[in-house]
């Protein structure tokens, strides 16, 4: 009787895979994207699906053959996004799962509105999608920017996304933008929270800056594939506000010591020849040091001290800034001055455009406060941020030559 009781129970343990669903049986959905239907009073929204396509990947490997394409998108009106997974079976032969969504696209045009806070809710309680989602803003609309998006030289739709959003925020031209940082910043009620900022339909300006002085769509560029990831778009309380450029969201980086900027080329003026440019890669040395002091009267000092190194690797006016000691001061010194005024600029922004920071140095200021409630009745973000005075400061570590400490002698090329 007793071997009898024991093969039951276990015939109700094996009986744990009655559920299973087979990999070839799932539709993965590498990309989410969401609109504002053409009905602006409706509560419901556009839910686009970009759907990888794993015969396609197989042939990128070089097996199988098959002329289907890469990947599939559908859109979809629907109330939420989980919602809109158990309609897109309707045309999906496929089950379909959040498993490997890597990123989330939301037009600039839902950013911008009060609803996005409402639909961007579900994706924090679903078991499928990660926390380290990226939330990406589009110029135009989400649906139009998942169908545009056609690299050439990745035929892989999910490598493509992380390839170029890790380089991107390699080179500090987007920022960390994950759906744990958004709730988290969003929920504290005391920062600005920072989304990559891009688009598949580049303007055909006429723009002419830096290699980081530009947002999506104005980058003078010539390539087969139309999409650019720079600049970052500005949320204040769950809504976006404004958009920073790419040198912009460099230095928000810099400032910003729960952000990882890995390096980054830069163009710097020529103290001694200012028709030419340095270019150098500018690489941090250590994380900033922030101190926040709190006076009685909740007056806020901010000292922010950013160590980095240079590596020089363009002089193209050939300006002797390698041994000559001289000349080498005194570039340094422009560059540090020229990174201070320029951070100095954006934080000048950020207390008299938007009253809040994107920096969260509110972790800093924090320890002045007994209770949450003590904080919150502070106010950072319209009472003390605003007024407080902010000290930057960029120190050079170590500076650098690339493969050459010496540039060619014009003297000894024309005679």
């Amino acid at each position: 009787m007793k071997k009898v009781i024991v093969c039951l129970l276990l015939l109700t343990i094996l009986s744990g895979c009655f559920d299973r669903t087979e990999v070839e049986e799932k539709a993965y959905v590498i990309a989410l994207g969401l609109d504002l239907p053409e009905d602006k009073e409706s509560n419901q929204f556009d839910i686009s699906m970009q759907i990888a396509n794993p015969e396609s990947s197989s042939i990128a490997l070089g097996v199988g053959h098959s002329s289907e394409p890469p990947k599939e998108t559908v859109t979809i009106r629907a109330n939420d996004l989980i919602a809109a997974r158990g309609t897109a079976n309707a045309v999906v032969s496929r089950q379909i799962t959040f498993d490997h969504t890597n990123i989330l696209v939301v037009s600039e045009e839902l950013a911008r509105s009060k609803k996005f806070i409402n639909v961007i809710q579900a994706a924090s309680r679903d078991r499928q999608l990660r926390r380290g989602l990226q939330i990406v803003v589009s110029k135009e609309r989400a649906s139009e920017f998942l169908r545009n998006n056609n690299p050439t030289t990745e035929t892989r739709p999910h490598k493509y996304f992380r390839f170029i959003m890790e380089d991107a925020a390699q080179q500090g031209f987007i920022p960390d933008a994950d759906l744990h940082r958004f709730f988290q910043i969003t929920e504290g009620d005391a920062d600005l929270f920072l989304a990559a900022y891009a688009t598949a339909t580049p303007e055909q300006g006429d723009k002419n800056g830096l290699e980081d002085e530009y947002v999506a769509g104005e980058v003078p560029i010539q390539a087969g594939s139309k999409t650019q990831f720079i600049g970052s778009a500005v949320f204040k309380e769950g809504q976006m506000i404004d958009t920073l450029t790419g040198e912009e969201t460099r230095l928000a980086i810099l400032l910003d010591n729960t952000q990882k900027y890995v390096f980054g080329l830069g163009t710097y003026k020529d103290p001694k020849s200012e028709e030419f440019l340095i270019t150098a890669r500018f690489i941090p040395f250590d994380s900033a040091n922030i101190v926040v002091e709190l006076d009685k009267n909740n007056q806020a000092t901010i000292d922010v001290d950013v160590p980095f190194n240079l590596e020089l690797l363009a002089v193209p006016s050939l300006t002797n800034y390698f041994t000559n000691q001289k000349n080498k001061d005194l570039l340094i010194k422009t560059i540090e001055e020229s990174l201070e005024k320029k951070s100095e600029e954006l934080v000048k922004k950020t207390q008299e455009v938007y009253g809040a920071e994107p920096f969260y140095w509110s972790l800093y200021v924090r320890k002045y406060f007994k209770t949450i409630k003590e904080y919150e009745k502070a106010d950072w973000n319209k009472k003390i941020y605003p007024h407080a005075k902010v000290n930057i400061n960029y120190s050079l570590n170590q500076l650098t030559y690339g493969k050459l400490i010496k540039n060619s002698n014009l003297n000894e090329i024309r005679d």
